[in-house]
């Protein structure tokens, strides 16, 4: 049966995408973000958009929007494309009782995207992964990093490119240990610096169970960090370790994903973002719609070779400049010709200022460039949500606890 589904945080890229495939595949979608001008609101796969309130921001407000929502759309289905999906799962019990949330429980989503707790999940789930050691004050931070002569360091609660500390690669040097401060609540992992490419994977399930599984490289990047140009490939041992590390979350339903360092051949992951990622738009719509709608023991895999760029990188750049130089800079994000290709749905990138100026209004005062403010009011970092039941504060508290 088709679903009538919310799709929320409908700014980035992968929810434009995920907006157009369930659209073209029978599927009833709204969109919804933070602000009007979010990229797959306008999508014509979207039959409305709403406005919510920040869920990082206004948690309260958020989830009575997303009620709302629901409500005025007749909507049986929420599915999260970013950190909302905490906020989300922490306030499951207010929504409509015929909604289906796609995405886990929350003490399942807060261990895994915690990158301490994950690294037991995956050790747990027969995974390899590299060597950590944890900080939690500045004075463990330094004597960790002597241990390696290269190492690698980020933040239990990070994403992407952000904060990440490291002597090696092209991002030695660009975060200073000077300015990195962990705490008991917010600690930092430093492993090894392991060589060799970036592997990705992102994975539908239902009930505990890989239904559509990808892999992918990013040959091209923008400022060493955000991928621009993805490239599928063979998914033989990262679907091994999804269908692994799901065998050990019972009744998740939503999205996972992977990131891996390839070291010549052998796989370590590095983390987990329990949502959508990149990899969702190298599958086909069809695979879209059937691995979140249809349980199977089979799961459909991309083949090894489609390419698919988002954007070129000229685009990009206009968030690379410093906030002074932005605005001129502006008229550089109507693009994208490659993420169009073949929906004759133009209107999205017609937005796309609409983004930037988003992202320039939550830098503001805080001396942060357009990219990495942009999602500010859409992110999860740990800490306790507003109206949260007290079992999930119990799970934040016992987080970092010593026998974790």
């Amino acid at each position: 049966m088709p679903m009538k589904v919310l799709v929320t945080s409908s700014r980035n890229t992968f929810a434009l995408d995920i907006i157009r495939k369930l659209g073209s595949t029978g599927h009833t979608v709204v969109a919804a973000d933070t602000f009007g001008g979010a990229l797959g609101s306008h999508s014509k796969y979207a039959k409305a958009h709403v406005v919510t309130a920040s869920p990082t921001f206004a948690t309260d407000q958020f989830i009575k929007d997303v009620v709302a929502a629901v409500q005025e759309h007749d909507l049986d289905t929420i599915l999260p494309t970013f950190e909302e999906a905490f906020y989300l799962s922490a306030r499951r019990a207010e929504l409509p009782e015929q909604v289906r949330l796609l995405t886990g429980e929350f003490a399942q989503l807060a261990r895994l995207h915690d990158k301490e707790t994950f690294q037991g999940i995956a050790a747990k789930a027969g995974v390899p992964a590299p060597e950590t050691v944890i900080a939690t004050d500045d004075a463990s931070l330094r004597e960790a990093v002597e241990r390696w002569p290269h190492y690698f360091a980020r933040a239990a609660f990070s994403r992407g490119g952000v904060a990440l500390l490291t002597n090696t690669g092209p991002l030695a040097g660009k975060l200073d240990i000077a300015d990195v401060h962990p705490t008991t609540e917010q600690p930092w992992l430093v492993q090894p610096f392991v060589d060799g490419p970036m592997v990705c994977s992102y994975s539908t399930l239902i009930d505990g169970r890989v239904t559509a599984h990808s892999t992918y490289r990013a040959p091209e990047q923008w400022d060493d960090s955000t991928g621009i140009e993805f490239l599928a490939i063979d998914s033989t041992p990262t679907l091994d370790y999804a269908q692994k590390i799901a065998a050990t979350l019972p009744g998740y339903t939503g999205q996972l994903s992977f990131d891996y360092v390839d070291n010549d051949g052998s796989y370590s992951i590095i983390e987990c973002n329990p949502r959508a990622t990149n990899g969702v738009m190298l599958m086909t719509a069809e695979q879209l719609h059937q691995g979140l709608t249809t349980p199977t023991d089979s799961p459909s895999v991309v083949p090894p070779g489609g390419l698919l760029e988002i954007a070129p990188a000229v685009v990009l750049e206009s968030f690379r400049e410093p906030l002074k130089d932005v605005p001129g800079e502006i008229h550089n994000l109507v693009a994208g010709r490659s993420l169009n290709a073949g929906w004759h749905d133009p209107r999205p990138m017609l937005w796309a200022p609409a983004s930037l100026i988003h992202g320039l209004e939550l830098a503001r005062g805080h001396h942060e460039k357009a990219l990495a403010a942009l999602g500010e009011d859409i992110v999860w970092d740990g800490q306790p949500i507003v109206g949260m039941p007290a079992a999930d504060k119990q799970v934040l508290t016992d987080l970092h606890a010593p026998d974790q």
